[in-house]
């Protein structure tokens, strides 16, 4: 039984506590599903934990977090301390400013389709203790309760509706993404707040390379970028009066250059 307080962020008590439960052998149970209403259309389904494992996560994504801040890419702004939505929107409008092209990224179903083998390596990566691996190997294999009853093994993915599955989806974006953007074009800047991302380039020919790498990279690693959703976009302005079929997007709820 985890000890400690449930409310706020635990303290150093449930982190003890994970340390001996592993050595206890300790096993996660199914999480729960739940499917909410998108605002568009379709549904997202949650997986949701028992207070417990809630508990426990909180206090492993404590640890996880505070290994993996120092790594994290500047321009990443979900889930960490001190950056939000609003500041990865504010740096997104100010380089619209500067660069006539962007590349509007969606991942298709990113949370449930990430490949377990590249998360850990990722979580190794950072030098996460190793009781903490433990757990998030046992975390992300739990398997889905449906509400009829039935369990349903997974084989990939990370639940939303996890207290550590922010940081766990951040990590590998800042190992599949960020960094490997950063080395293949140099000159390119992003923003990108967990799996939704904006990429920004000062020229058309640019913006369909970039996009044909990241189509392959992101292949690379076991996900595919939404055919529908991922397109370029021309940040039409005063200066900028070229006519393109494609001049607005939208990022975290702010309708860019529409």
């Amino acid at each position: 039984m985890l000890g400690g307080g449930v409310r706020g962020r635990p303290g150093r008590q449930p982190v003890q506590d994970l340390e001996s439960g592993v050595l206890g052998g300790c096993f996660p149970p199914a999480v729960r599903m739940v499917e909410v209403p998108e605002p568009q259309a379709g549904t997202r389904v949650l997986g949701v934990p028992t207070v417990a494992d809630r508990v426990a996560q909180t206090a492993a994504a404590m640890v996880l977090e505070k290994a993996a801040e120092p790594v994290f890419h500047p321009d990443s702004y979900g889930y960490r301390p001190g950056r939000g939505a609003i500041d990865a929107v504010a740096a997104c409008r100010r380089r619209c400013w500067s660069r006539s092209w962007v590349i509007d990224l969606d991942i298709e179903a990113f949370f449930d389709s990430v490949p377990w083998d590249l998360v850990c390596k990722a979580v190794g990566a950072v030098g996460a203790p190793g009781w903490v691996m433990l757990y998030v190997k046992r975390w992300l294999a739990a398997p889905l309760q449906h509400p009829d009853g039935a369990v349903v093994e997974r084989v990939r993915g990370t639940p939303q509706g996890s207290a550590v599955s922010p940081v766990l989806a951040n990590l590998f974006m800042r190992y599949a993404f960020d960094a490997w953007l950063a080395r293949a074009f140099p000159g390119v800047v992003l923003e990108r707040y967990a799996d939704d991302a904006v990429v920004h380039c000062r020229s058309l020919a640019r913006a369909w390379g970039v996009l044909a790498a990241l189509e392959a990279r992101v292949k690379q690693v076991g996900l595919r970028l939404h055919p529908r959703k991922t397109r370029i976009v021309y940040c039409k302005g005063a200066n900028r009066p070229g006519c393109y079929e494609r001049t607005g997007f939208t990022f975290l709820g702010y309708d860019g250059w529409n």
